[in-house]
């Protein structure tokens, strides 16, 4: 595609991610957990917890949009389309149990979209190693803060913890194929500005 054709596909998606209703291409991980019985705060803080990864996957699928629109090889291209891939199936499945507790998506996707596209062209940009080492810092990032939500989720509220137990396995995979195609470590400062800008967008979405 010429780079209008991929602007344009890249607003399309853009508006199916904030605005549409997202579908899985893999059986819904909450499908065989039965739904607890839990209080109206539980429910309020675990609907809040998938607020904020469905704004993660928001973001994923506009970071992994951004890269692949200025890296220069296909291979990265084409292993970055494929992690976005996995990434809708956690879009809609982030989408379906914040449904299921009578939540909310956060009111600043939009706004979380465009920025995370921005993030991703900037580290295409740099280059391969540098996009691909980007992608894999920001899944270690993803997986540290899954990892935290299980932490914090109510403990009888196992469809919840089903489901994020899989995402965790599948950024686990993205940064180790990021890795494997040639991701160079970040250096420490452009770490700390990652998980800084992650802890804004966490505390802002959970409440947003």
């Amino acid at each position: 595609m010429n780079p209008l054709d991929q602007l344009i596909t890249t607003f399309d998606l853009g508006l199916r991610t904030v605005f549409a209703t997202p579908h899985a291409s893999r059986p819904y991980p909450a499908a065989a957990a039965p739904e607890a019985e839990m209080s109206e705060a539980d429910k309020a803080r675990a609907a809040a917890l998938m607020r904020v990864n469905h704004v993660g996957e928001v973001c994923a699928q506009a970071l992994y949009a951004g890269q692949a629109l200025t890296t220069r090889n296909e291979k990265v291209r084409a292993a970055l389309e494929h992690a976005a891939r996995e990434e809708t199936d956690h879009l809609a499945w982030c989408e379906t149990r914040i449904n299921e507790l009578g939540g909310r998506k956060s009111l600043l996707n939009p706004l979380w979209f465009g920025g995370a596209f921005g993030m991703g062209a900037v580290a295409g940009l740099f280059g391969d190693k540098w996009n691909l080492g980007f992608l894999a810092e920001t899944e270690r990032q993803v997986e540290a803060h899954l990892d935290g939500h299980l932490q914090s989720l109510p403990e009888a509220d196992v469809r919840s913890r089903a489901i994020v137990e899989q995402m965790k396995t599948d950024e686990a995979q993205h940064a180790q194929t990021a890795v494997d195609h040639g991701g160079a470590p970040l250096p420490a400062p452009v770490k700390l500005a990652m998980r800084f800008a992650a802890d804004v967008m966490r505390q802002t979405a959970s409440r947003v």
